[in-house]
């Protein structure tokens, strides 16, 4: 008797130039385990990597976006397997911190659960579609767990104290809530978030694709920089814009 083939953990689809990159361990809640993690990392590498692709769309199969950490994993990530655990701790930390550095911009499209690690790639998009069902958060302190690879990212798109108060009390936050925070930019109901996102990716990649990466780096670059720097960076890029408009769109 034939065994049956296991599903992928991760689902690609191609919509014209957006890149659509869907976790698929429903069963899961995606939860991410190693053998995801690194799928994702990779993926979202190619997508950067491909000439055709303009935008990404990542979301969840299933009734939830990403339910964090896939905790069984843990049993085996302890002080006696040191290696195992430096190995995970820094694949969770370049693929929590990949997308913004890629050139090409990233929404997320959430439904259901985004909490812990979850939370942290939902709001790690440059945009987040989200579905009226949502429930955000960062529950790691009540599984005795820090959540230490997504504090960075949360701390940026919220002001301290709100963040503060999210991962110590791990509330968990609904979507209104989210948007009023400005942790969403779109609030749908959950059949629509994929959709709605990738009409927003679409708007990305009708634009000429090294303006777009041009806007997303300096976007980026300057939230870092004192007043000054970030002037004098802009005004590099306003110089080297006249360029673009030669290139083909």
């Amino acid at each position: 008797m034939e065994q049956a083939r296991q599903a992928p953990v991760l689902v690609v689809e191609d919509r014209g130039p957006v890149r659509v990159i869907a976790l698929n361990r429903p069963d899961k809640l995606n939860a991410l385990d190693t053998e995801l993690t690194q799928a994702l990392y990779d993926a979202l590498q190619a997508a950067d990597r491909d000439i055709a692709v303009r935008a990404i769309v990542l979301t969840g199969n299933g009734r939830a976006f990403c339910a964090g950490a896939d905790l069984s994993e843990f049993r085996h990530l302890t002080p006696a397997n040191q290696d195992l655990v430096e190995k995970r701790a820094d694949l969770t930390c370049r693929t929590q911190a990949m997308m913004q550095k890629l050139s090409k911009p990233v929404i997320s499209a959430v439904r259901g659960a985004a909490v812990g690690g979850g939370a942290g790639l939902a709001i790690g998009c440059d945009m987040m579609v989200a579905g009226t069902d949502l429930k955000f958060g960062y529950p790691e302190l009540k599984h005795h767990i820090v959540p230490a690879l997504v504090m960075t990212g949360l701390q940026r798109s919220l002001g301290r104290k709100a963040a503060f108060e999210m991962v110590s009390l791990g509330r968990l936050v609904g979507a209104d809530e989210a948007l009023k925070l400005g942790l969403a930019n779109r609030v749908v109901e959950p059949e629509l978030v994929v959709e709605t996102a990738v009409a927003i990716a679409q708007q990305w990649a009708a634009a000429n694709p090294r303006a777009m990466a041009a806007v997303k780096a300096l976007f980026y670059e300057v939230a870092d920089l004192p007043y000054d720097e970030a002037m004098a960076a802009g005004r590099d890029v306003n110089a080297a814009m006249r360029a673009f408009r030669d290139d083909p769109a």
